[in-house]
């Protein structure tokens, strides 16, 4: 038991199962400090989120691939670029976070204020805290002093980056930030990495260990839901079906007409808080660069929330930003349930072709509750929360660990690995490090191939059920101690 001490929280691992799991592994003849450094990496819920916002040029892209160590974010845009992946996961110092980048889509008809602030807006709703990027050469434009503004009435930690100081001569630069009333600034240069290192700490001495959210833990906090998909699915006129005359109240957040706007909505005699990403309607009217806008706000709805409502307009050909939407969904690792609008509007044939184009296109969730539905006539809408009610209890499911290795026991017995280089690998024990979603860590005498890894996950949703979430197998290679395999 000390080792769970020392790892600290074990996620969804009680104490006595902690403790069997341990025995398993002791058994095995494996390391058991290795063993639970595996356990405490899968155990972490939803990861601490950290938004980088700052006017175009001012190098936000290239500092955001400085922290992730690898060139990912897109560092040249032009404006219009569709840029749909706005979240990364970062490593520092052995703590794991999210950072969402806006540094993608520049300039709109609004001008270059209007754009740089709504980009800002999503990204601060979906952060736990920001770094806000100045270009230390330039100084603080009234760009910048608008975005200030709308840090302080967010009142999430800021990190200030004084980026381009390439030497000591840049120093005075920097230090003029200070009139920006947002703390140190942070001399830096995204380009060669100088002064990175010492602005991470202070990041992370802003980021909490784990999200401020407490998914449904509030007694009596209503479940929270993003109603998502891309433009003009009729996200709008489902929430206003929704809420119909049973609008309990609508919780507006102080500040300006553009702040986000979420909905307590009851439904089936319970009340759920519908966070709105439809909510373009009372935001700014983007016109070139809507599909990035669209991921952002998509990206920031989806972290607050703990079910996904992926709207697809089933009276159209299933398109590209369906599936990325839906992608989207699932690497948050959010429960899921696709509602297929417009049915009213559909002929036998059309009907025919949908189910083709889902066997297709969709096959990567075929797990997810499907519900057909008519925002325009209310069709079916009953059937929504039975489905939003199967995905969080699949999303929450628990296995407990004697019944898992009883269930991997009988994979191993009844399909073992095929024998690769005259190796035969095999997984030797599991836990469920996790819930919400499901986390599995499996520990195996060898690598386990792409193919028999699918498997595995689909015999564990045969056996438990996980209907309408996410799960993720991590597999641990584990050399026994003081024998050769």
């Amino acid at each position: 038991m000390d080792q769970q001490d020392q790892h600290g929280d074990i996620g969804a691992l009680g104490g006595a199962e902690y403790a069997e799991f341990m025995e398993l592994a002791a058994e095995e003849g494996l390391d058991l400090d290795e063993v639970a450094d595996d356990l405490a990496d899968m155990s972490h819920g939803p990861l601490p989120v950290l938004a980088v916002v700052g006017r175009p040029n001012v190098g936000k892209s290239t500092l955001v691939n400085r922290i992730i160590g690898r060139r990912e974010a897109v560092v040249e845009d032009r404006p219009g670029v569709t840029r749909d992946r706005v979240s990364y996961e970062a490593n520092w110092n052995g703590r794991r976070f999210k950072i969402v980048d806006t540094g993608g889509w520049e300039q709109d008809v609004l001008g270059i204020d209007a754009s740089v602030a709504a980009q800002a807006e999503f990204a601060i709703e979906a952060a736990d805290a920001v770094v806000f990027v100045v270009d230390a050469t330039v100084g603080a434009t009234d760009t910048d002093e608008a975005v200030v503004k709308l840090l302080r009435r967010a009142g999430k930690p800021v990190v200030l980056a004084a980026n381009k100081v390439d030497g000591p001569s840049g120093e005075a630069d920097a230090a003029a930030l200070w009139n920006l009333g947002l703390g140190e600034p942070h001399a830096i240069s995204s380009l060669h990495g100088r002064g990175t290192g010492d602005m991470l700490d202070a990041i992370l001495e802003a980021l909490p260990e784990a999200p401020a959210m407490t998914f449904g833990d509030v007694v009596g906090g209503p479940r929270r839901i993003a109603l998502i998909g891309r433009p003009n699915v009729g996200k709008s006129s489902l929430l206003n079906r929704v809420a119909g005359t049973d609008r309990v109240v609508v919780d507006e957040v102080a500040g300006t007409t553009r702040d986000p706007v979420d909905e307590l909505i009851e439904l089936g005699g319970v009340t759920w808080k519908f966070i709105d990403t439809a909510g373009i309607r009372r935001r700014v009217h983007l016109a070139e660069g809507a599909d990035y806008y669209a991921s952002l706000r998509t990206a920031a709805a989806l972290e607050k929330a703990e079910v996904a409502v992926i709207l697809v307009d089933g009276s159209e050909m299933l398109a590209e930003q369906d599936t990325r939407i839906i992608s989207m969904a699932v690497e948050a690792g959010r429960a899921v349930v696709i509602a297929y609008n417009k049915w009213d509007l559909l002929d036998e044939e059309r009907r025919y072709y949908l189910e083709r184009e889902i066997e297709r296109d969709l096959v990567q969730v075929q797990w997810a509750p499907r519900v057909n539905v008519s925002a325009r006539t209310g069709r079916h809408m009953e059937k929504l929360v039975p489905a939003i009610e199967t995905a969080l209890a699949g999303w929450e499911t628990r296995v407990p660990t004697g019944r898992l290795n009883a269930f991997l026991g009988e994979i191993v017995a009844g399909h073992p690995h095929p024998i690769r280089g005259g190796k035969q690998p095999r997984i030797l024990f599991g836990t469920q490090a996790g819930a919400r979603p499901p986390r599995f860590v499996l520990f195996a005498s060898g690598f386990l191939e792409a193919g028999y890894r699918r498997f595995v996950e689909r015999r564990l949703r045969e056996e438990f059920g996980f209907a309408g979430t996410p799960i993720q197998v991590s597999v641990r290679v584990r050399e026994k101690r003081g024998r050769k395999k």
